[in-house]
């Protein structure tokens, strides 16, 4: 598989929610999506634009407390949104179930990816989010095997 790294730049959150919807038209049944970066990064607000694109109209909310919600539109796939920060390693993954959710019939978004690194399927798409500026954020997506 090809690395096919792309950078994008975003100046703000409604960008960093474009370049979402944008990203929404490129995933579809079984995609996964590996989030890192730190707080305040903007992994929530990428969320909220794919699962815009995907015709999601109810609102995306970070779930750092519940670790998965599930969204679906109407005739959609149903988007899983993982937040692993509160998890210690795979086990803790596994252990709530979430690890049924990967690469299944619905796209799952994981933020905090780095914490579960061995959940991660070697197809899934990588985004790597660094804070550039107080609003701007560099986005750097690539296929994990490839390019490491």
């Amino acid at each position: 598989m090809e690395c096919c790294l792309t950078e994008h730049i975003s100046v703000s959150p409604e960008e960093t929610e474009a370049l979402g919807e944008r990203i929404a038209c490129a995933v579809r049944s079984g995609t996964v999506i590996a989030l890192k970066g730190g707080l305040g990064a903007g992994k929530t607000c990428l969320v909220k634009g794919i699962a815009r694109g995907l015709g999601i109209t109810e609102p995306v909310t970070s779930p750092t407390y519940t670790i998965v919600s599930e969204y679906t539109a109407h005739d959609s796939v149903p988007l899983y949104h993982i937040d692993a920060y509160r998890l210690n390693g795979d086990a803790d993954f596994d252990n709530i179930g979430a690890g049924e959710l990967i690469g299944g019939a619905g796209i799952a978004i994981i933020e905090w990816s780095e914490r579960i690194p061995h959940s991660i399927p070697p197809d899934a798409i990588t985004i790597e989010i660094t804070i550039t500026g107080p609003h701007s954020r560099l986005f750097r997506m690539y296929n994990e095997p490839a390019c490491h």
